[in-house]
């Protein structure tokens, strides 16, 4: 229940009781709060008063992040969605006026992308739970944020497809699954099911449960199917409910494995995470999958936004050999 706004409670209180009454997650949450107090810095806010007029202030706050900050497009619609988000749903405010802020240049940048040499080269280098998640990340094509979320019960290795449950935009899809992945993944199952017997006798096993599952379905938070297949190391207390819980693993840990693995291989290339999602959708182009097929196999609202990778696949500058190559020198 959404408490009733007073002068005593912070403006920030009223944020969070909104995104949690709306089922947000909590990286979106604390995204958003920290814009709102970038927001009222700026403008050197000290009461709710302050918070007039919001039309102007915001488009001098997002004009001052595209001309002095030279934040990409990417960041300022996020400050301007946080920014709505305060004014609309929070205080009820419609910001009736146009906002013309200047915007942030456009760049299009070409996707890092490793050839399969790179990729297996970087991947023998890893072991453990970052090997298996570097592995699902170019074998299926997910975000790194989608891997560590994946549950048990995500898995199906009869019709070998992955599902990514409220992924990017809140959208479920199905992408396919690495058959030759399964040896690895059931031993580190195996672990993982050790661990999840081991809360269980000691009072905990539950997990984070999305929405009111947790309501309808009371016991299904320690249901085996249910648990996550990258477990943090450690039990965790929930940051909204206060539970203590075993949550995924942090991406820090993945994040880190890469970077390691990276350095020890020798390469040059600016490597992270999501190279290896940009790696599965080139090496698929390569080998004739049609555009449409990644694009869902991605999770792409638009065709334009998987066809970046078709500008990989140009050797040379737009698919044109250099003149030097010509010459008998």
């Amino acid at each position: 229940m959404i408490l009733p706004p007073t002068k005593s409670r912070k403006i920030l209180d009223e944020v969070r009781d909104v995104m949690r009454l709306h089922h947000y997650s909590i990286h979106t949450e604390r995204t958003y709060c920290e814009w709102i107090k970038k927001y009222v810095r700026f403008h050197g806010m000290n009461s709710r008063d302050d918070l007039k007029d919001g039309e102007k202030k915001i488009e001098a706050f997002l004009t001052h992040l595209a001309v002095n900050k030279n934040v990409a497009p990417s960041t300022q619609n996020q400050a301007m969605n946080a920014l709505v988000f305060l004014y609309k749903k929070v205080l009820k405010n419609t910001l009736d006026e146009e906002i013309n802020a200047v915007r942030a240049n456009k760049k299009i940048h070409v996707p890092v992308v490793m050839t399969r040499e790179e990729t297996s080269i970087v991947i023998k280098m890893m072991e453990g739970t970052p090997q298996v998640t570097a592995k699902l990340m170019y074998g299926s094509g997910l975000r790194i944020s989608e891997a560590i979320r994946l549950r048990v019960q995500d898995i199906d290795y009869n019709m070998k497809t992955v599902t990514v449950r409220s992924g990017k935009g809140g959208k479920d899809r199905i992408t396919t699954f690495p058959s030759s992945i399964i040896p690895f993944l059931q031993n580190h199952l195996a672990k993982v099911k050790a661990i999840h017997e081991s809360d269980l006798e000691r009072g905990y096993g539950e997990v984070y449960m999305p929405h009111a599952l947790a309501r309808k379905y009371p016991k299904a938070a320690c249901e085996w199917g249910w648990q996550y297949i990258f477990p943090g190391r450690d039990l965790s207390t929930d940051p909204r409910s206060g539970v203590i819980r075993r949550h995924h693993i942090d991406p820090s840990v993945i994040n880190k494995a890469i970077k390691v693995a990276v350095r020890k291989s020798g390469l040059t290339k600016r490597i992270s995470a999501h190279t290896f999602r940009h790696s599965f959708a080139t090496h698929l182009l390569q080998r004739g999958t049609d555009i449409r097929t990644i694009q869902a196999l991605l999770g792409h609202s638009d065709v334009s936004t998987t066809m970046i990778y078709t500008h990989v696949l140009q050797q040379g500058g737009h698919g044109v050999a250099s003149p030097l190559d010509d010459l008998e020198i």
